[in-house]
């Protein structure tokens, strides 16, 4: 048997057709949802992308812990515990972060292939070539890494003439090449980690005109990440969810084109495919993002924690089944040594999600817990979450500059959270909109009374 993982990086949940959304075009994951199991209630435990991998690469909570920061020694990752088993793994990606110096996110890998070239990659030198940044970028007044870091990108992608040249069309074809050069088609473990549709989001016109067919404007491919309410023009943010659902119909071609090469391989009917992501995407006002566009402020609200998560049976099991049992990005590396019957490594956290899919089980927890290390910690159930808002902790910031809520490029110097616990009856309220902090504080209290305790108990 075989297991491949295919994670879309910033993939909203609510922006596929299997997920409900009715004005994006998802025709290939859609199908591949009806042919597996939809995990409706899957969340990213600890943020952003860095973290999740993270747990996802040891089944680990990560966020009342670590944030942006390298696999370390000590950690048990999954690739090595499947290389030491037999199996030949494989790692084939675009997302920068995880070639970063000191990183080590290919530990365990036999095979590594970084696609270079995302966001600021210092990977085309040659300064000769023009670029055109304010044709894709809009200024605040203040930022000048923003337009630093797209004049590198520019200079990247300065080649590109097709969507086959895109990001995710590169990591999808050398997936495929390097199914293609296997001689045994079992025992092999691919991840494949796509960082579309993360920003810039620069999909060919084709793929993001028909969501805004009339727009005549600048495209502003990655908007500087804060409040966008004084940044943004009302037809400007439109346009920018264009553009980013434009990226997701990109990125479904191209898991399409894999997912029917897969057939034609003949390793549908012996692999476990996991698709997935590491978290969603403010979009900016009202449901897309709680004023915010892009991941400006460490706020666990579900336009960024709740994702999709869709799995493939080989054998059939769970087909065309949606589960509502909460599910966590922890619980990957579990659920895949479950299905290889691999033993798991002392001091996993999360669980098999198999017994969901089998309907062995209704539930494997009762609450989901996300966070930013050192910002935010949350908790939800099927009706209600809670965000607990943490306290600036002025030495730690000092003395660990880089780890801070799951710092990236994006959040350094726009790190402001609120002060007061916030309650949502997501039930009613999907989108988090209204704050009944003060309508149920007794709910509240045992929320955050069983969010410190789980906390607490883990080790």
């Amino acid at each position: 048997m075989n297991v491949i993982v295919i994670v879309a990086d910033s993939l909203r949940y609510d922006h596929l057709g299997c997920s409900g959304n009715e004005w994006i075009k998802t025709p290939n994951l859609d199908r591949f949802a009806e042919e597996g199991t939809v995990f409706e209630r899957a969340y990213s435990e600890g943020l952003p992308t860095l973290p999740t991998r993270t747990a996802m690469f040891t089944g680990r909570f990560t966020f009342p812990f670590r944030g942006w920061g390298p696999l370390r020694p000590e950690d048990i990752v999954l690739a090595e515990v499947l290389w030491d088993k037999g199996y030949k793994t494989a790692l084939i990606t675009d997302t920068y972060h995880m070639h970063k110096p000191k990183m080590c996110y290919e530990r365990g890998f036999d095979y590594v292939e970084f696609i270079r070239g995302q966001e600021n990659d210092p990977y085309v030198q040659d300064k000769s070539i023009k670029v055109d940044v304010d044709a894709v970028y809009k200024s605040d007044g203040k930022d000048t890494k923003i337009r630093a870091q797209m004049e590198q990108y520019l200079r990247n992608i300065a080649h590109w003439k097709t969507d086959e040249d895109h990001f995710v069309a590169q990591v999808t074809k050398a997936g495929l090449r390097w199914l293609e050069r296997q001689e045994k088609r079992d025992r092999l473990f691919l991840w494949l980690d796509c960082f579309d549709p993360h920003e810039p989001w620069d999909p060919p016109e084709e793929f993001w005109r028909p969501y805004d067919p009339d727009y005549q404007g600048r495209h502003i491919t990655q908007p500087i990440p804060g409040i966008s309410e004084d940044y943004l023009t009302e037809e400007e943010e439109r346009h920018i969810r264009a553009l980013y659902a434009g990226e997701v119909t990109l990125v479904d071609k191209w898991v399409g084109i894999f997912l029917h090469k897969l057939r034609e391989l003949g390793l549908w009917e012996n692999t476990l495919i996991i698709f997935t992501t590491d978290h969603g995407e403010p979009l900016g006002r009202g449901e897309s993002g709680h004023g915010i566009i892009r991941k400006a402020r460490p706020w666990p609200y579900e336009e960024l924690v709740h994702i999709p998560f869709i799995l493939r049976h080989p054998q059939g099991a769970g087909a065309s089944k949606r589960v509502d049992g909460l599910v966590e990005t922890c619980d990957m590396m579990p659920t895949i040594l479950d299905f290889l019957g691999v033993p798991f490594p002392p001091r996993m956290h999360g669980k098999s999600i198999l017994p969901l899919l089998t309907g062995e089980a209704e539930s494997i927890r009762d609450w989901a817990y996300s966070g930013f290390y050192l910002r935010a910690w949350s908790i939800r159930d099927k009706e209600w979450s809670f965000i607990l808002w943490l306290p600036e902790i002025p030495a730690v910031k000092q003395a660990m500059p880089g780890t801070l809520g799951a710092i990236s490029c994006t959040l350094v110097g726009t790190l402001e959270t609120p002060e007061s616990p916030e309650l949502y009856h997501i039930a009613s309220d999907p989108y988090e909109q209204s704050n009944l902090i003060d309508k149920e504080p007794a709910r509240a209290a045992r929320m955050e009374l069983e969010l410190r305790r789980f906390v607490s108990s883990l080790i």
